[in-house]
């Protein structure tokens, strides 16, 4: 969280919207560029890494901060709940799996806005969890093993009678009108499965409901006040088109992740590893070992696993015929699935007596390499796409006044780390910026590096490079008086950001 740079897009965008949130106190609209409204997610993340970096200045650990609290939280749910449901055992092996699942792992330390969606989805799914199945009964089961049996009790506490109310309206402001959906859709599949062990009467639905909008549609009426087309861009387009249209090209914000439909379970893969693999080559197992068959129908005998497992394999589902899709939508899934893991692992435990130490070896996989890999990039930060060591290298110099363009479209983290101060400059501005302007930073992309110097008639020297860009120093040429400029061209370059106006002060643009 401290020594990773911010890589582009995602972390650096979602940063950058949250620094300048924090800098013009507007709480109601993230800013996607000046005078561009970002309208792609709804603002809870946003207002968190803002509040973050107000109280720890703009760094990457500040903006990172809010998600590892949003981990501590979800695991402080799993483990309240599943201590009242499956005993501390369970709990416990619960929060270390969905810890150390690759996906969870990482986005708790990243800025983006999945990790406030999952917290959202966590604490709506154990809530209608504690609320069905609270009271816990031993009994005989076939085969003389104790199993468990849950009878809905009404006085569950008020915490978890509207904490499922309160995740609704955080993944309703995290995300949008897909928690709904992705929150309701298990507590649906259990009620159709199982009137008798669980009913929709067990929660508070009336005055839930309009806890869950007082908390979260003040929001959604101001930003469309405040920008108008808001909700016609985020309702329809975010959440219909996205997802029915493989070349939706209405995306403001970037372009669409188009894949081949079904991806979403190699995802899957890669987001549960190393439990999905470890899963799925156990089930294998139970082809030709009795104990792994045992433990699977003893798992399967739980009386709330068909609600977990709707928790678990809605979301790779839904997805499955999207093809503009992130592998972090998986996310909201992966407490569904880690309750299974651990209810099965605890029933492996019973039958193996060395399940504990590849328990154990498992969930140290994903740390280790998370750590393996923030080493390697603390001596090679520019491992990928970051400007951080440019924008560093150029306000560092000794003459930190003098400004720094792109000769293209800045990428977020430039923005970030310069705090908003770099510019673009065009390519048919750069030869008179080159003759008549103070002198600037220039950074180039390499592929252009030849055909700028050309342009400018000059050999330059690049003072540092990264991964996609050269850093040269631009100094005015003094040939402006063998073609006059005159001062209004020279203003109207100016108010592009492309270069100080006529006898201004250079810092002060900058």
């Amino acid at each position: 969280m401290t020594i990773v740079p911010f890589y582009d897009t995602s972390e650096p965008r979602y940063a950058e919207i949250a620094r300048v949130m924090a800098q013009s106190d507007d709480w109601i609209t993230p800013w996607f560029s000046p005078g561009v409204p970002f309208w792609g997610k709804p603002p809870l993340s946003f207002w968190s890494q803002a509040l973050s970096m107000s109280l720890f200045g703009f760094t990457e650990f500040a903006a990172r901060l809010p998600a590892w609290i949003c981990l501590l939280l979800s695991n402080a749910i799993l483990i309240a709940g599943l201590v009242r449901l499956k005993g501390p055992r369970i709990a416990v092996l619960t929060a270390i799996v969905y810890s150390t699942c690759t996906l969870v792992y990482i986005s708790s330390g990243a800025v983006l806005t999945d990790a406030f969606l999952a917290l959202g989805t966590t604490l709506s799914l154990v809530s209608f969890a504690v609320m069905a199945g609270s009271a816990r009964f031993p009994s005989k089961a076939s085969g003389g093993e104790t199993a468990f049996l849950y009878k809905p009790r009404t006085g569950s506490g008020l915490w978890w009678r509207y904490g499922f109310f309160i995740g609704l309206a955080i993944g309703l402001l995290a995300k949008g009108p897909l928690a709904a959906v992705l929150i309701l859709a298990p507590v649906m599949a259990w009620h159709v499965l199982n009137r008798k062990a669980g009913s929709l009467s067990t929660l508070p639905w009336g005055r839930g409901l309009a806890l869950a909008a007082a908390l979260s549609l003040p929001w959604y009426i101001l930003a469309e006040i405040k920008t108008p087309g808001f909700l016609d861009y985020f309702i329809i387009g975010e959440h219909l088109r996205r997802f029915l249209d493989p070349g939706w090209a209405g995306d403001l914000y970037g372009s669409a992740h188009q894949r081949a439909y079904g991806t979403i379970w190699l995802y899957w893969l890669m987001a549960t590893f190393p439990w999905g693999l470890i899963a799925l080559a156990t089930a294998a197992g139970a082809l030709r070992s009795a104990r792994i068959r045992c433990a699977l129908a003893s798992t399967a005998r739980d009386p709330l696993f068909a609600y977990w497992l709707a928790a678990a394999l809605f979301t790779p589902l839904f997805f499955t015929f999207s093809a503009n899709i992130l592998w972090t939508y998986l996310l909201p899934s992966l407490a569904g699935f880690s309750v299974l893991v651990a209810i099965f692992a605890s029933r492996m435990e019973r039958q193996f007596n060395r399940a504990g130490q590849v328990l154990a070896t498992a969930s140290a996989i994903v740390p280790l390499c998370v750590l393996a890999f923030s080493a390697i990039v603390w001596v090679s930060p520019d491992l990928r796409n970051t400007e951080r060591g440019l924008v560093q290298h150029a306000m560092l110099q000794s003459e930190p006044s003098i400004p720094l363009l792109y000769l293209s479209n800045p990428p977020f983290s430039a923005r970030f780390y310069s705090a908003g101060k770099v510019r673009e400059i065009a390519p048919n501005s750069l030869k008179i910026a080159a003759e008549c302007s103070p002198p600037f930073y220039l950074a180039i992309p390499k592929d252009q590096q030849r055909r700028v110097a050309e342009l400018l008639g000059r050999r330059l020297d690049t003072i540092y490079s990264n991964k996609r860009y050269v850093l040269v120093k631009i100094t005015s040429s003094g040939d402006c008086g063998e073609r006059p400029l005159k001062k209004a061209q020279i203003n109207r370059l100016a108010l592009d950001g492309h270069l100080p106006p006529p006898d201004s002060d250079t810092a002060a643009v900058h």
